[in-house]
């Protein structure tokens, strides 16, 4: 274990990684920028993902719009957005989290100028941009290349959304992309040296423990510099949602403890040096229909910690073995 490098820690957060590359820790400012998706304005589908909300996954983002004077506007969106974690605690910096739907699903000059925006706030620190490996055409790769070097020392970091690696579980949810490309657009970016953090969802129906760890020890052999483990939460107005509410039973992670096994085995065998940016997720309560232990995020997290260090559980502590034995 690397404690120290982990700030005492059974894994490597991205607290701890933003305290050892910047020297303090850096919260997210979530952003919605008005993006739609490839897969709800009709050019894959109209329904988006089985699980994905009306508010794409940017219900607590502060919304912005591109207008006659952007700077301003921009500026109030990001002052907001730091009003509503202020009570956390007190930072210097932060990161600009462009969230809600596929932000690089557009016209290249207007990323530009929206990325730029961000990135001439003083005090962010970098962006963190989600989006979809079928939505990354090269002109983007080269534009997150350039916004990369013209702004070091802030960073330009990427967040795919893959959440499995299984074909039949990406049919179900409605993905919409094969692991194909995937793999491309993660190459790509590697080669432009922009990180990139992955989002992995943990319950996704059928899929068993052995599923979710075959999606780890890919990740483990990819260029990937970060990961978001997502509990998967069923939210109302969703398509799951509906299913949910006539077969019950697809809700395969129903409760807390079943959930830290789940995510102490995906920790035990991840690669050590892959950083944790998330291991639950949040869900707004008025939305969330199951599971309901999630929307306790403090005593999830505690109870985890706890389990970590009674079972003397740390990050990739299975890890080399996994590894030997794919070598031979």
């Amino acid at each position: 274990m690397t404690g120290d490098l982990w700030c005492q820690k059974p894994y490597y957060s991205l607290n701890a990684y933003c305290k050892n590359t910047f020297g303090e820790k850096l919260y997210k400012v979530s952003i919605d920028a008005g993006f739609t998706c490839p897969n709800r304005d009709g050019t894959l589908d109209t329904r988006g993902c089985i699980f994905c909300s009306s508010g794409g996954s940017g219900e607590f983002a502060s919304p912005f719009r591109i207008g006659e004077n952007p700077e301003p506007a921009f500026h109030q969106a990001y002052l907001d957005g730091i009003a509503s974690i202020s009570g956390k605690s007190a930072a210097k910096r932060y990161i600009v989290y462009f969230q809600a739907y596929t932000n690089t699903y557009g016209p290249v000059s207007y990323l530009d100028r929206l990325y730029r925006l961000a990135l001439n706030e003083p005090s962010c620190a970098g962006i963190s941009i989600a989006t979809r490996p079928d939505a990354l055409p090269d002109e983007v790769i080269k534009l997150l290349d350039r916004l990369r070097k013209e702004y070091a020392p802030k960073f330009v970091w990427v967040e795919l959304g893959l959440q499995t690696i299984h074909e039949r579980t990406a049919a179900f949810i409605r993905r919409g992309y094969p692991l194909s490309c995937f793999a491309k657009s993660l190459q790509k970016l590697h080669k432009a040296d922009i990180p990139v953090i992955t989002h992995v969802i943990l319950g996704l129906p059928g899929e068993t423990i052995s599923d979710i760890l075959d999606t780890i020890t890919y990740l483990n052999q990819a260029p990937v510099s970060g990961i978001k483990l997502q509990l998967l939460h069923i939210l109302k107005g969703t398509d799951l949602g509906k299913l949910y509410e006539k077969s019950p039973e697809i809700l395969t992670i129903n409760n807390l403890e079943l959930y830290l096994d789940t995510l102490i085995t995906c920790i035990t065998h991840l690669r050590p040096d892959i950083v944790i940016h998330r291991l639950t997720g949040d869900a707004k309560r008025s939305l969330l229909l199951a599971p309901a232990f999630s929307s306790d995020k403090r005593n999830l997290l505690n109870s985890l910690h706890r389990k970590m260090r009674d079972t003397d559980a740390y990050q990739g502590k299975f890890y080399q073995t996994e590894a030997a034995i794919c070598k031979t």
